[in-house]
């Protein structure tokens, strides 16, 4: 992890000076405060307690609680897609790749993971009308999936996994639609068990 040292006025300290905290330690304790409770029903005071830290280090390192959200969704959005394409890289063909992209959302989405929800669909429900630049991260992070299962898809087609006659960017919309509904429905309860099973039937998409 990367230990970020800050001044009175929020930027970098020298070498030496005293007081400091981890960074990435506290946007993680930010993003599941607010994928439980979403943009806004977070509280500065719910921050400060999640994320360790006085107010006025909240403010001056972040300005606002916006800042904080903007922060914790980058953040949020790097470590997915690592964990993302390492599960894809594990599988051999396209077909195979796609099912794990699904399956990344699948096992997110049941249990305690699930019912803490995704950062990206709240911030989606959050932003959609009151913040522009907000919003338009949240777009952001949508195409990239989107592109991403696109781009599978196309691999499987070219390794004969999948059919030609699939349309890949109409499939890629449809799984996008339903990964981001798991982590809608895993916040209500779901059990792993019918989520794979969901998962699998989502699979005839590319058959």
């Amino acid at each position: 992890m990367t230990l970020a040292k800050f001044t009175s006025d929020g930027k970098a300290r020298s070498p030496g000076r005293p007081r400091e905290f981890d960074m990435d330690a506290a946007l993680d304790a930010a993003l599941r405060v607010f994928s439980e409770r979403g943009y806004h029903a977070t509280s500065i005071s719910d921050l400060t307690g999640a994320m360790d830290l006085a107010s006025g280090s909240i403010y001056k390192a972040f300005k606002d609680k916006r800042g904080v959200f903007l922060a914790a969704f980058a953040r949020y959005r790097q470590l997915g897609r690592r964990r993302l394409e390492a599960m894809i890289a594990s599988a051999e063909t396209g077909r195979e790749k796609v099912f794990q992209m699904v399956m990344y959302y699948t096992e997110l989405s049941y249990g305690d993971a699930g019912r803490k929800g995704c950062l990206v669909v709240g911030g989606a429900n959050d932003f959609s009308l009151l913040d522009e630049e907000a919003a338009a991260h949240v777009a952001t992070a949508f195409a990239a999936d989107e592109k991403l299962m696109a781009d599978l898809i196309r691999t499987g087609q070219a390794d004969g996994s999948i059919a030609q006659t699939v349309d890949a960017d109409a499939a890629a919309l449809a799984f996008l639609c339903f990964t981001k509904g798991l982590r809608v429905i895993g916040k209500t309860g779901r059990g792993r068990q019918e989520m794979v099973a969901a998962a699998e039937a989502s699979m005839k998409l590319v058959t």
